[in-house]
């Protein structure tokens, strides 16, 4: 059971921020357990739409699941409860998009549609294990190349960080950046 290792300390029904796990780790965990792996790169999304269809073919789900949120969760919840006994699920949503075509409001929307989901297998003791991250610096080369400024992350009191000069914000980057993430610098290369 060595391989499920990243998944101990994760509670079984959950959306979280990835941060220090890396995707093989949560791929090879969810092999060991004989759970689903779903994963989806968003890096290139730009709308809702761009979210969904990508959502969609990326994890295998019929066409029109790309339709709205609904589809979405109904496509992880009932049609999969439907298909017979799931043993578990480990799903990554990698770069979700930040920027203004992808706001916070819209973000917050697509995660809800994930711990609604997660909430659903939890009554029916079934893991369903979310991990995401957001993709900031991709935003603003988006922003650019469609002749807008580049609007950057509020720090508080009116200062922007220049998300132009970022060149992506990995789980590795975050995970290097913080002196308090004792697991990190600890691990052996």
């Amino acid at each position: 059971m060595a391989m499920d290792m990243p998944l101990r300390t994760v509670k079984t029904n959950i959306v979280q921020s990835i941060r220090a796990f890396r995707v093989e780790d949560l791929q090879n965990a969810a092999a060991q357990l004989g759970y689903h792996f779903l994963y989806a790169n968003l890096a290139n999304a730009q709308s809702k739409q761009d979210i969904l269809d990508m959502t969609a073919q990326q994890f295998t789900f019929p066409p029109q699941v790309g339709k709205n949120f609904d589809t979405l969760f109904d496509s992880m919840s009932d049609a999969l409860y439907k298909s017979g006994h799931q043993p578990g699920f480990v799903l990554v949503l990698e770069h979700i998009p930040a920027h203004a075509k992808f706001d916070k409001e819209a973000r917050e929307q697509l995660l809800d549609v994930f711990r609604e989901a997660a909430e659903f297998w939890a009554e029916r003791k079934v893991s369903f294990r979310c991990f995401y991250s957001f993709s900031v610096a991709r935003a603003a080369a988006i922003e650019r190349a469609d002749g807008l400024e580049p609007t950057g992350i509020e720090l508080g009191d009116g200062e922007k960080m220049p998300t132009d000069k970022l060149v992506d914000v990995s789980p590795l980057a975050l995970r290097m950046s913080s002196p308090f993430n004792a697991g990190y610098w600890l691990t052996a290369a």
